[in-house]
């Protein structure tokens, strides 16, 4: 009686998408049945797998998936043949075959710092976004204390039991954390991993971006406003920040002026632009970078309880486009916030089973608004 035998691999190639495909080779001894036989009791023969389409379309198997599910990623003629293979085969999508399409918990989860900032919530909205049409659920869980961010860099093993993906935000991990490699897969949103799945902006250029509008302006003594937050302290974002601020002012053969902690909050931005707007007036900066939107707000209140004006007095720019910076006309680096939060859905769809790696970097944008205009001649 003829045995069937398994496929193994030798060779990998990639097919248009850069997904592997796998090349049968005769194996050199003997190994077990893998492949599914008929069904003895009823006759019925196995239903056609996925790999069967695969092997028909001749693309990966994660190609096929990312096909069957109208995924833009994937070229108009591939996606032709796979919906070609699968209609000749009978194929029906097997709603249990991805742990993320339906897993054993249908739900995601979420990890911040915390959960009522403005960010968390549109990352989360943006989350939803694609999670909701797919039939997942959200879990959202704060990470307030050591112990947690040491779980979390041991892999988090007891919270992502819970979940068939998990959506890091601000955990700052560090760049070497490979623990959210596997099952269920995991990204990182906010830093920057050498190996695994991130998803971030370039904060650096948002630095630079700032400032060179200021520049731009005939601004020479610019003040950063910065620091860290109580609950990211670990966080690079204010150092890359200061840099591309620094790097654009360098370019121009300038210094930043001051750079004063402002607890990434309105209090601590208040604080901080009191103790700048307060020095003798040829001592003082004519623009304000302010590493966060919350800061500026609170350098607009500084300005304002001091009777100095903005914009002909003091300039003042901000970063993330926060839903109130509009309204305040205050100029800032947008950053999409809730985009990023699509894609981290999306990137860990794409997973399905299969370890995505690589960093993507969203763009940014300078918004100019009423807050900054050139310095007053004096």
């Amino acid at each position: 009686m003829n045995q069937d035998r398994p496929e193994y691999v030798s060779a990998i190639n990639a097919d248009a998408t850069g997904s592997p495909i796998r090349s049968a080779a005769k194996p050199s001894g003997p190994v077990k049945r893998t492949r599914k036989v008929m069904n003895l009791e009823t006759g019925a023969k196995p239903a056609p797998t996925i790999s069967d389409v695969a092997r028909l379309a001749q693309v990966s198997e994660a190609t096929v998936s990312r096909a069957l599910r109208a995924f833009p990623q994937v070229r108009p003629d591939l996606r032709d043949r796979v919906l070609a293979a699968a209609e000749e085969l009978s194929y029906v999508t097997d709603t249990n075959a991805s742990r993320l399409a339906s897993g054993i918990t249908r739900t995601i989860g979420l990890v911040a710092p915390q959960l009522t900032t403005w960010y968390v919530s549109q990352l989360s909205a943006g989350i939803n976004d694609i999670m909701q049409p797919a039939g997942l659920d959200l879990l959202i869980s704060a990470l307030s204390s050591p112990s947690r961010r040491d779980e979390l860099r041991s892999g988090a093993k007891h919270f992502r039991q819970r979940v068939d993906g998990v959506v890091l935000v601000d955990a700052f991990v560090g760049p070497d954390w490979t623990a959210g490699i596997g099952s269920p897969p995991a990204i990182v949103v906010g830093e920057e991993l050498n190996a695994g799945n991130s998803l971030g902006i370039d904060d650096v250029l948002g630095g630079e971006l700032a400032v060179r509008h200021l520049l731009r302006l005939g601004h020479q003594q610019i003040a950063v406003i910065g620091g860290s937050s109580p609950t990211a302290r670990f966080s690079p974002v204010s150092e890359l920040r200061t840099r591309g601020a620094a790097l654009a002012l360098a370019e121009a053969g300038l210094e930043i002026h001051t750079t004063v902690d402002g607890l990434f909050s309105i209090a601590g931005g208040l604080g901080a632009a009191r103790e700048l707007l307060r020095l003798p007036k040829r001592q003082r900066p004519t623009a304000l970078f302010c590493l966060s939107d919350e800061m500026a707000f609170g350098a607009l209140q500084a300005a304002r309880e001091l009777d100095v004006a903005v914009p002909d007095e003091i300039s003042i720019v901000g970063f993330d486009d926060h839903p109130v910076a509009e309204s305040v006309g205050l100029t800032t680096i947008r950053q999409p916030v809730r985009r990023l939060g699509q894609r981290a859905a999306q990137r860990l769809l794409l997973a399905d089973g299969i370890p995505v790696t690589g960093h993507e970097r969203l763009p940014i944008e300078l918004v100019v608004r009423s807050s900054s205009s050139a310095p007053r001649a004096t």
